[in-house]
């Protein structure tokens, strides 16, 4: 895994080495093996490098020709490209994959992007055709920023490199922030930072440098015209073995590896896997809190980890922990973003860089194979509308009320938010009922001024969720849903995932997020997918022979809870009081002293509104007060 950072000076003001290279040293956790320089003229790229595969010989910038690549990421099927490209005549100085991609380039043009596998954020300098072009990964698991004025265009891993250029400066995007509030992570291309946006999943960037105009394309989507032809035991199989051979590719590596294991079934499906294809012993890597069963996991990871046969690492973070790393969290994000499980993951991932260099996990099963608890909420009201009113909204009987009883078990540690969304809007269109189940910016708003609430438009954040909830394809609810939570919310989680590896330089890999599983599982039909309203029955069917029997009956998977609220009431809360009733804060003016006073002593058990709030002052100190 790898930072970079590319510089292109419209100007045509030739690009200065020492600016590029204070640049890229901001991104040294990402790559503390080795470093870089490219410069052109007016174009300057800047690598740092975490050396994965080809330790000898994969150093970047990687020039072929007329060609000039900087990447981060890896490509798990450059092997099979590889050999593609030797038998057209290819000829390789090189056993990276940085070196498959130019070959590919060379060879295929901008086509080469969508027959890379792997998940991969790059610039490649074309000479010949006097451009540059950026590509990131199909669902975004590496990161690419980009600046741009009238003088210039600046692309980096990460904000912070951005916001180091002496011409940008750190300002917030209000709007995103109002996201920010509503969702816990930002939609689609913004950020928090004006004028900073992301290279959106699934797009490649080309910028023509002979008159400074760039043409975005989209290069990949899921296909969700659904396939009625193929049995359930076709989608099992196929799912199966595209399990296995996603796992496998991406064990190639020629540094140490181990997994992340939760004692969830995606963790474990991965865990389990990979524990067949190293037989000298898989080190597994687990974190939970000593403040109760609610807390801590670990029975299950331990059953998982005993058939495994693995080494198991487990790690207990303290408040003292949280007080030391939040603030340096916040730095590592650039932006906040999702929940507070991101403090244990970070420390689980930190415990692992002590043992391994690389980690898998299982990031993007909920997403793909429907996961999430909401679903069921919102497929329950669904049934009742359907059964008080005799109506289907989806045009089949996907789940029926008689169908769903047997998976409302689930939905017991929900009971207040259900609370919440019974309160209004009960049998409305489908886009709002799913707004209003992750819409958080009813709780988050409290400790906030009335001057803020007044600017804050719920309506507009509204229809910018729906424009990619009502997806044209998206027929069914449920296809709905997973395909929003695959493009809105999914990227925040990558975006921690990405960050708290990088942090402590680790690379992560998410074997689940192959695009061939979800090319698979976008066509099948909603029905079998999500068969009764049981939450991943498909990947349930798939993982039978898998997992053991004690992970595939869990109806208690926590998401990786943070006591917060214990915490408050204990030495934490000086260190809430400290940040959040401080001169600082106060003088900032968006929150309610009062209101903040009283949500420190009175947060309730898996709330976020302090989580949210103690993120945006942090946030706020370390890149908006400088």
């Amino acid at each position: 895994m790898c930072g970079i950072v590319g510089i292109i000076n419209k100007n045509q003001v030739p690009v200065q080495p020492d600016l590029l290279k204070m640049m890229g040293d901001t991104l040294h956790h990402r790559g503390p093996d080795d470093e870089g320089m490219y410069l052109d003229h007016k174009i300057g790229f800047f690598h740092k490098r975490l050396s994965i595969i080809d330790l000898a010989t994969g150093q970047q910038p990687m020039t072929d020709g007329a060609y000039t690549l900087i990447f981060n990421g890896e490509i798990y099927n450059y092997l099979e490209l590889r050999q593609e490209l030797v038998q057209k005549g290819h000829v390789f100085k090189t056993h990276s994959d940085t070196e498959v991609i130019l070959k590919m380039y060379r060879e295929y043009g901008e086509q080469a992007i969508s027959q890379l596998n792997g998940m991969f954020a790059f610039l490649l300098y074309d000479r010949n055709q006097q451009r540059v072009l950026a590509a990131r990964d199909h669902f975004g698991i590496k990161p690419l920023y980009i600046f741009e004025d009238g003088e210039k265009m600046i692309f980096a891993s990460e904000i912070k490199a951005i916001v180091a250029h002496p011409q940008v400066k750190a300002e917030l995007a209000q709007e995103s922030l109002n996201e920010y509030l509503t969702f816990q992570f930002i939609l689609q291309e913004d950020t928090l930072f004006k004028g900073v946006r992301k290279l959106l999943p699934g797009h490649f960037l080309v910028i023509d440098l002979q008159d400074n105009t760039s043409r975005l394309q989209k290069y990949w989507e899921p296909n969700f015209k659904v396939d009625n032809h193929h049995s359930l035991e076709y989608f099992v199989y196929e799912i199966q073995r595209l399990l296995e051979d996603a796992v496998k590719i991406q064990l190639r590596s020629d540094v140490p590896l181990g997994t992340y294991l939760s004692g969830g079934m995606d963790s474990s499906i991965v865990s389990i896997l990979a524990s067949r294809h190293i037989p000298q012993g898989l080190k597994t890597f687990t974190g939970a809190f000593r403040e109760g069963q609610a807390y801590d996991e670990t029975p299950y990871a331990e059953v998982v980890a005993k058939v495994c046969q693995a080494e198991m690492f487990k790690i207990y973070p303290t408040e003292t922990d949280f007080i030391d790393t939040l603030p340096k969290l916040i730095y590592h994000l650039d932006e906040p973003v999702v929940g507070p499980g991101l403090f244990p993951q970070y420390m689980v991932s930190k415990l692992a860089a002590e043992n391994v260099k690389v980690i898998l996990g299982g990031q993007g099963g909920d997403e793909i194979f429907g996961g999430y608890t909401r679903y069921v909420v919102a497929y329950l009201e669904q049934a009742l509308k359907g059964a008080i009113h005799e109506t289907n909204d989806e045009g089949e009987h996907l789940v029926s009320l008689q169908s769903i009883l047997p998976n409302l078990p689930y939905l017991r540690q929900y009971i207040p938010m259900m609370r919440e969304f019974w309160k209004k809007d009960a049998f409305g269109k489908m886009d709002l009922r799913y707004f209003h189940l992750i819409d958080r910016s009813e709780s988050a708003l409290e400790v906030y001024t009335q001057d803020f609430q007044q600017q804050f438009d719920r309506q507009a954040i509204f229809a910018r969720f729906g424009k990619l909830f009502n997806h044209p394809d998206t027929r069914s609810y449920f296809n709905k849903m997973t395909h929003f939570d695959l493009f809105g919310s999914l990227p925040g989680l990558l975006q921690v995932e990405d960050r708290v590896s990088m942090a402590v330089s680790l690379e992560s890999r998410v074997p689940l997020l192959d695009r061939r599983i979800v090319d698979l599982i976008s066509t099948m039909p909603a029905a079998m997918k999500f068969k009764g309203g049981e939450m991943k029955y498909i990947l349930k069917k798939a993982a039978k022979n898998i997992l053991p029997p004690v992970i595939m009956e869990r109806k208690d998977k926590m998401g990786f809870p943070v006591p917060l609220h214990l915490w408050a009431k204990n030495g934490a809360g000086v260190f809430f009081r400290d940040v959040l009733l401080s001169k600082t804060c106060r003088e900032r003016g968006i929150f309610d002293p009062k209101k903040l006073e009283n949500l420190i002593d009175n947060e309730r058990a898996f709330g976020r509104t302090l989580w949210g709030a103690l993120c945006v002052e942090l946030w706020f100190r370390q890149f908006i007060d400088n």
